[in-house]
């Protein structure tokens, strides 16, 4: 996901690198939604956007709508959002709702028997530190790094004011004209969820990530790195249908005879921010009527593979 502080830089530059790349985007645009703006710019065009970079071809795709988005300050407004429709639903209707954090330790699922109708496990990658899922969903853990430049005082021209951000081999997400982040690697079974990065594992991302995105933004060598931040992802498996999150209840493998249902929501990957509204409103449904036919089949088919079938 790209992190952005602020709305004062506009859109994301989508340069084509090669020619099925330009193929399938060419194709994307004319497939879009209406609501969703995608400008085709020439090379020229697109260096007016921000000068300095180097396209390889002269189509360019630009989408001046689009948003950078820094989760955490998302999370937080998404609550708040919340809180509010809570507050207004309980203001027009006869029967009070409530919603509140609380935030406890909890070792086993377990817990919750008694004491709630329905939860739901979204977890991302720490979902396999419960028992109870350690080692039997088909997740394919992958760690992710960013690192975080800025231009040197003495270097006086930044990174264009109102420029795009840019999604690349490597994307460039503009924080201010003078600081710059740049992601992500990929070191795939990674179970290292900690955000902090060694130097030598900085090191070894400032290495792999600065050629791609000199590549597009030549003038970033100049850049000096500042730090580096990593995540943990929880990527689905590979189907037929592409790689789909993970949906479903999962009452027929918890222990016992239980009062509470108990639903999984994991495995959205790279894909969090374009999932989460849709699908999350899916599942509630299913949740809020105890059916889980109302999910779409290739969301719940994960529950047929070898993995999760054997430890049933």
């Amino acid at each position: 996901m790209l992190l952005m502080k602020s709305d004062d830089f506009r859109g994301i530059l989508r340069p084509a690198m090669n020619m099925k790349n330009m193929t399938k985007f060419i194709d994307n645009v004319k497939t879009s939604l209406p609501s969703c703006r995608v400008d085709t710019l020439s090379k020229d065009a697109a260096q007016e956007l921000v000068p300095g970079l180097c396209v390889p071809f002269d189509t360019n795709f630009y989408m001046p709508e689009a948003l950078n988005i820094q989760s955490k300050n998302y999370l937080q407004a998404l609550f708040w959002s919340c809180e509010n429709l809570v507050a207004e639903s309980s203001t027009f209707d006869s029967g009070k709702k409530l919603l509140q954090l609380h935030r406890r330790p909890v070792g086993r699922l377990s817990k919750f028997e008694g004491e709630y109708d329905a939860v739901i496990i979204c977890l991302g990658a720490k979902v396999n530190m419960l028992p109870e899922f350690s080692g039997r969903l088909p997740l394919r853990t992958c760690r992710g790094v960013i690192v975080h430049l800025e231009l040197p005082d003495d270097i006086s021209e930044g990174y264009p004011e109102r420029g795009p951000s840019i999604l690349s081999d490597a994307w460039i997400a503009v924080q201010s004209p003078r600081e710059l982040h740049v992601g992500s690697t990929w070191e795939w079974k990674s179970s290292n969820s900690s955000p902090y990065v060694s130097l030598d594992e900085a090191s070894s991302a400032l290495s792999e990530l600065l050629p791609k995105a000199s590549a597009i933004y030549p003038r970033i060598m100049n850049w000096d790195f500042t730090g580096a931040r990593a995540g943990l992802r929880a990527m689905p498996p590979l189907t037929s249908h592409g790689s789909l999150p993970l949906l479903g209840c999962i009452n027929d493998i918890m222990e016992g005879n239980q009062t509470c249902k108990y639903w999984l929501f994991g495995g959205l990957g790279a894909r969090g921010l374009l999932y989460h509204g849709w699908l999350g409103n899916l599942l509630a449904h299913a949740v809020l009527s105890s059916n889980e036919g109302l999910i779409p089949s290739e969301l719940t088919s994960w529950k047929n593979t070898t993995q999760f079938l054997d430890f049933k």
